[in-house]
């Protein structure tokens, strides 16, 4: 479906369609939807792959930016990749402070990389900022 999507997407040009409905309908958007695809699927290195195929500048809202760091910190994370995932989840927080601690899905990952190694102080801030670590 993402294939088809994007080929419509080309289709269309570079103009971002239906802005006003969840930041838009752009080849950029459906990348980032394939982002999350492959997470979903269990495949970070297709994720990893994807991402690398999108620059986050082009997508159309801060929030899409932000859940562009997120879906690749979330696709570190599975590759035991813990300094990548955190750096991506403190660029998620830079481009969206007041959304990106409360998502859910963060908040789990935070919880996740609190339990299964070596905590850093930025590590340590992310946690305390999503209220995982008081």
């Amino acid at each position: 479906m993402t294939a088809e999507a994007a080929a419509i997407a080309q289709e269309l040009g570079s103009t971002t369609r239906l802005r006003d409905h969840g930041g838009g309908f752009s080849a950029a958007t459906v990348q980032l939807h394939l982002i999350s695809a492959e997470n979903s699927a269990g495949d970070p290195g297709a994720a990893l792959a994807a991402a690398r195929a999108l620059i986050p500048q082009s997508l159309p809202t801060v929030e899409r930016r932000a859940r562009y760091f997120t879906d690749v910190a979330a696709a570190l994370g599975r590759w035991g990749r813990r300094d990548e995932c955190v750096r991506s989840l403190l660029t998620a927080e830079q481009h969206a402070p007041e959304e990106t601690p409360s998502r859910p899905a963060v908040k789990a990952m935070v919880s996740g990389l609190l339990l299964s190694g070596r905590t850093t102080s930025e590590l340590r801030g992310l946690a305390a900022r999503c209220g995982v670590l008081m």
